[in-house]
């Protein structure tokens, strides 16, 4: 599932000379990106509309972003994403299961 993403985002990476970036600069290209997305919801559904100059974004896009910083900086400490995903999943179906109001 998440191991494609990482396969995919590592190919691409390793034609560099620097495939990675440290993991603290891998952090603010995610908080960027992440900054991107919130400032595009914002403009969708928050009081801040966009200026007519300022181009559209694709919040899809945006997200894809953030999927493949995470996917570099998961690759750079050699972390699983499938693993960490079982394990998220695990705990909603487990310790959260009761969280919250079900239909």
């Amino acid at each position: 599932m998440l191991k494609d993403v990482q396969v995919q985002v590592d190919a691409w990476t390793q034609q560099f000379k620097i495939p990675y970036w440290q993991p603290l600069e891998i952090l603010a290209r995610l908080t960027e990106e992440t900054g991107e997305l919130a400032r595009e919801l914002n403009h969708r559904f928050g009081p801040k509309k966009k200026k007519a100059s300022e181009d559209v974004k694709d919040v899809g896009d945006e997200m894809g972003d953030i999927i493949f910083t995470l996917a570099c900086l998961a690759n750079s400490q050699r972390i699983d994403l499938d693993d960490c995903w079982k394990r998220v999943m695990d705990k909603c179906y487990g310790r959260d299961k009761d969280r919250f109001e079900k239909k």
